[in-house]
C-alpha cells in the first residue's frame, strides 16, 4: 500500500511538473525574466530539452510501475524506446545549455555532469535490456529516472531558496548539484536495500 501511494505520489507531481513544462514551452507569457531569456538566447536548445523532458517525466513514471509493466509488455517495451529517444533529446540539449548556464562554472559543471549521467545511465539501461539483464536493466532505469526527476527537485529548491531568502545566483549555484546528486544517493540507497529481492524478480 504504502508503495503504491509513493508511486501515485511520485506520478502525480511528474504529471504536473510536465503540464508546468509544456505551459511555458506553448505560452511565452508563462515563462519567468530567467527563462524568457535562455529562450532568446538558445531556443532550439532549450525547446528539445524541454521536449525530452516533458516525455521522459511522463513515460518514466508509468515505466516504473511493475503492475502496468506485467500486463502491458509490449507497451513497456515501446514506452521504453520512446524514454530513451526523450533521453536522449533532452540530455544532449541540456549539455549544451550547460556550457552556457548562469552562475559559472560551478553551474557549468553540475549541469553538465547531471546530463552527461541521464544520458549514461539511460544508455546503460538500454544495453542491459539488449543483453537480457532484466534485473541490470532495472537498476539502471532507476538511477536513470532519478535523474528525470531533477526537473521535479528543481522546481522545488528554486522557491524554497528565494522564500529563504537566499540569493539567487548563489541560490542556482548549490540548486545545479542539489538538483540531482541527492536523487541519486537516495536511489542507490534504495537500490542495496532491494538488491536481493530486485534479483529475485528478475
Amino acid at each position: 500500500m504504502a508503495s503504491k501511494l509513493a508511486w501515485m505520489a511520485m506520478t502525480l507531481s511528474a504529471l504536473l511538473i510536465a503540464a508546468y513544462a509544456t505551459a511555458t514551452l506553448v505560452a511565452p507569457v508563462l515563462r519567468s525574466p530567467f527563462l524568457s531569456d535562455i529562450f532568446e538566447n538558445m531556443p532550439v536548445a532549450i525547446a528539445l530539452h524541454i521536449t525530452g523532458g516533458i516525455f521522459a517525466i511522463i513515460i518514466g513514471a508509468f515505466q516504473l510501475n511493475s503492475r502496468l509493466r506485467a500486463r502491458f509488455l509490449s507497451a513497456h517495451r515501446w514506452l521504453g524506446r520512446l524514454y530513451l529517444a526523450a533521453v536522449f533529446v533532452g540530455g544532449t540539449a541540456g549539455l549544451y545549455l550547460s556550457l552556457e548556464s548562469f552562475g559559472g562554472l560551478v553551474t557549468h559543471f553540475g549541469f553538465g555532469l547531471m546530463a552527461v549521467c541521464w544520458l549514461g545511465t539511460t544508455f546503460a539501461a538500454y544495453f542491459s535490456i539488449r543483453q537480457r539483464d532484466l534485473a541490470a536493466h532495472r537498476v539502471w532505469m532507476l538511477r536513470s529516472y532519478a535523474l528525470t526527476l531533477a526537473a521535479l527537485t528543481l522546481r522545488i529548491y528554486l522557491p524554497l531558496s528565494q522564500i529563504a531568502g537566499i540569493g539567487f545566483e548563489p541560490a542556482y549555484q548549490a540548486i545545479s548539484w542539489l538538483c540531482w546528486v541527492p536523487n541519486l544517493l537516495i536511489v542507490e540507497w534504495f537500490i542495496l536495500s532491494r538488491r536481493p529481492q530486485m534479483t529475485d524478480a528478475a
